[in-house]
């Protein structure tokens, strides 16, 4: 599986962004998806989780209630709809697959400016 991140960028505090994550393989659908996000300085930290089948979701506390992930199996695609962003949000984000083996995508900027 390889992942492929767009959508990043700079947005003013407040505004929202939607991260994409293109996943090549015929496999996609068996694996679990997750973002992470790397602030500078900082370790990678847990975003969102969303399961194969896209039942479940989880999310860091920091994020919840205003990030959303979805997937859509037949486009091999996951997605994390961000809102209400804060400078804090600011950091390189990064798609996640697990199944039998652990894929990361190569990272994605976004800044929110204050």
């Amino acid at each position: 599986v390889q992942l492929e991140e767009s959508g990043g960028g700079l947005v003013q505090a407040g505004g929202s962004l939607r991260l994409s994550c293109a996943a090549s393989g015929r496999t996609f659908s068996s694996y679990s998806m997750g973002w992470f996000r790397q602030a500078p300085g900082k370790e990678r930290e847990f975003v969102a989780f969303i399961d194969w089948r896209a039942i479940n979701t989880n999310y860091a506390d920091s994020v919840k209630d205003r990030f959303t992930i979805s997937r859509d199996n037949d486009k091999n695609m996951v997605y994390l709809e961000m809102n209400s962003l804060k400078p804090e949000d600011t950091a390189v984000y990064y798609c996640k697959a697990d199944g039998p083996h652990e894929y990361w995508g190569q990272g994605i900027q976004v800044t929110v400016s204050s």
